[in-house]
């Protein structure tokens, strides 16, 4: 009896001090996965962000008119547009992505008005023997009018039309003067912001009668050779 009862208590202890270690270890180990599935899910989770981040910030970037210019390269010299960033947005586009397809690769200003503008992007003034179709092409669909507040300036870059309002699709001009009679009436989405004696040559071409009887008609082709969409930092 005195044996018996003399090491139950020892048994008693042994176990309770082993399963005290037992429950700290299990538990130091839950408490270090624990903190390792945190660590992981946080380093996933910053991953995550920053990719998106990132997109977002591409996105940002090639939507934003201020952040791409336009480089209208010609015979007579270059040009450089800065689009307008609070209105047209979606002829900007249109007129972005025409550039780039190189849809105006060719075509020449086929209508200039001394004093008043310069017209190009029609797709027929590439090939001489549609002469008599000038002013009529177009990248096969119409573009709805943007109408805003900025004026046909000097230099502000237009889009041309038919008399249905929403039939713009890639012919532009660009004035040569401030006309106010087309402002409200025509979506300006740009204005020059180099190559000012470019435009005066151009300008100054010689015409004589198209075949609609106008004085616009230049005596030599003034061809746009291309048009580069790239970013306004690089034509500094």
């Amino acid at each position: 009896m005195s044996i018996n009862s003399g090491s139950k208590p020892c048994i008693d202890d042994f176990i309770r001090a082993h399963s005290c270690k037992l429950r700290s270890r299990v538990e130091r180990e839950a408490l270090n996965i624990i903190s390792r599935m945190k660590l992981t899910l946080f380093r996933l989770l910053l991953g995550s962000a920053l990719v998106t981040a990132s997109i977002l910030a591409e996105e940002n970037k090639s939507m934003s008119p201020s952040n791409d210019v336009a480089v209208i390269k010609t015979s007579e010299g270059e040009m450089v547009v800065q689009f307008w960033t609070d209105a047209a947005q979606d002829t900007i586009e249109n007129f972005k992505k025409l550039a780039r397809q190189g849809f105006y690769d060719g075509t020449i200003f086929h209508r200039i008005i001394r004093g008043f503008m310069i017209q190009g992007g029609d797709p027929n003034s590439k090939e001489p023997a549609k002469e008599n179709r000038y002013g009529e092409g177009g990248p096969g669909y119409q573009i709805k009018a943007e109408f805003n507040d900025h004026n046909h300036d000097r230099g502000v870059i237009s889009m041309a039309r038919g008399p249905d309002p929403d039939s713009a699709g890639s012919q532009f001009f660009i004035c040569l003067a401030a006309v106010p009679r087309l402002d409200g009436k025509y979506t300006t989405f740009g204005k020059l912001i180099k190559g000012e004696d470019v435009l005066e040559k151009i300008g100054d071409t010689p015409v004589t009668k198209n075949s609609m009887g106008e004085m616009s008609k230049p005596t030599k082709r003034v061809v746009i050779e291309k048009i580069d969409i790239v970013p306004a930092s690089s034509s500094k």
